[in-house]
């Protein structure tokens, strides 16, 4: 059982709040987000305050939040309400350094592509420059603007409409989708952490978009209890949509596990630890139903 502290945001102070925040929910994508004021100057700065809220329309929401110290709203927002275009690029591994770099509290009449070294390219749809440096760059409309307080810290929710989006080709795969193992992202965590969408720390979650898991309530209770299935073992246990039946459970028992059942057959403890054994590391190789046979085979 985790003990747990109970913390009223109100008694913080906003600094202590903010760091709670950010450094629970996480990784957060990064909005890199290209600006214009009315003056024609660009502007460009990093938002972790971002994410993909709807496909139909495509709409993109990011949150310039106000100077914890000053109160006073940041340069990306004044530009948005003056002229509500912004492209949001997507922000990689090969340029996290100069994405960083932009961040800096540059005067309004700075232009952060030449102090961070960025190439502006022209959109197609909205007045803002993309950024070329940016695999995936999203020209945006801006449909509203919600201030949520007027204080220091307090979010700005820009409502972005998509109206036009660039990929570069050498992302997709061959089924026309952007290979993730190849769009190298980059995502912000609490202080001065990143966090790197490699191979090395990206895995697959198979989506029960069609399939009905039998969940946790019809497993078994001695594989429920088990010592040495984890949570997420259990997880995969019940996502399945029924059971293997005794045939099948059988047939692999006498093909596949007839040695661990003589070797330990006058030994039900360590025989029962060795099948779960044997179902975690199927499990880890996502041969759920091999997982299945080897834990009700010890009843069988």
């Amino acid at each position: 059982m985790q003990k747990m502290k109970s913390i009223d945001p109100k008694e913080l102070a906003i600094p202590e709040v903010h760091q709670l925040l950010l450094g629970s929910v996480g990784p957060r994508p990064i909005a890199f987000a290209s600006t214009i004021s009315s003056d024609g100057i660009p502007n460009l700065s990093p938002f972790s305050f971002f994410n993909v809220f709807s496909a139909n329309p495509p709409i993109l929401v990011f949150s310039p939040a106000r100077s914890g110290r000053t109160k006073l709203q940041k340069d990306t927002y004044h530009n948005v309400k003056a002229v509500p275009e912004v492209v949001i690029n997507v922000v990689t591994m090969d340029m996290v350094q100069q994405m960083s770099l932009s961040s800096s509290p540059y005067p309004p009449e700075v232009n952060e592509f030449v102090k961070s070294g960025f190439t502006p390219v022209k959109s197609e749809v909205v007045a803002p420059s993309r950024v070329l440096e940016s695999p995936v760059q999203f020209e945006c409309k801006v449909n509203q603007v919600i201030e949520l307080g007027d204080g220091g810290g307090a979010g700005n929710l820009i409502i972005c409409e998509v109206v036009r989006i660039h990929v570069n080709e050498e992302l997709f795969n061959e089924a026309g989708r952007i290979d993730q193992k190849k769009i190298n992202l980059v995502s912000r965590m609490g202080g001065n952490w990143y966090c790197h969408a490699n191979e090395h720390s990206m895995f697959e979650v198979q989506k029960p978009l069609t399939t009905i898991g039998i969940g946790f309530d019809q497993i078994p209770s001695d594989i429920l209890q088990s010592e040495i299935l984890s949570a997420n073992d259990l997880g995969l246990l019940a996502s399945v949509e029924e059971l293997p039946d005794e045939t099948a459970v059988n047939e692999y028992k006498l093909l596949e596990l007839s040695e661990l059942f003589i070797e330990l057959e006058d030994q039900a403890v360590e025989l029962e630890q060795a099948l779960h054994r044997e179902a975690k590391k199927r499990l880890s190789e996502n041969q759920v139903t091999e997982a299945w046979m080897t834990l009700l085979s010890f009843n069988n």
